[in-house]
């Protein structure tokens, strides 16, 4: 077994930890901390995508995002997000507190 600890380092921007990563000749697979800061924008501008799935989950605060061609969508603390690979889509912490989440990145190959 592997452990990994996050240490938070808040600041005015997001902060991006990954925890663990695991190739086989199946996939590849990411494990991440993000902490984002009220009122900051993921990307800073334009729009996120990339080649792997994206699973999510919000330990804390809310944010709103837009994946796709959805509408806009507000996810908050206890949520769980998919955004499939190749998605662009984007959040903003409209909150009053840093929103901390957990995520996976997936490619298979």
């Amino acid at each position: 077994m592997k452990i990994s600890k996050v240490t938070k380092e808040f600041n005015n921007e997001a902060t991006n930890h990954i925890l663990f990563q695991h190739i086989d000749n199946e996939s590849v697979v990411k494990m991440g901390y993000v902490t984002v800061p009220p009122g900051e924008r993921v990307p800073k501008e334009g729009l996120s995508c990339h080649d792997e799935d994206e699973y999510s989950y919000i330990l804390k605060g809310c944010m709103t995002t837009q994946s796709g061609d959805e509408e806009m969508k507000k996810v908050a603390k206890g949520s769980a997000t998919f955004i499939p690979a190749n998605e662009k889509h984007w959040a903003l912490n409209e909150g009053e507190e840093p929103c901390e989440i957990v995520y996976a990145l997936v490619k298979h190959k």
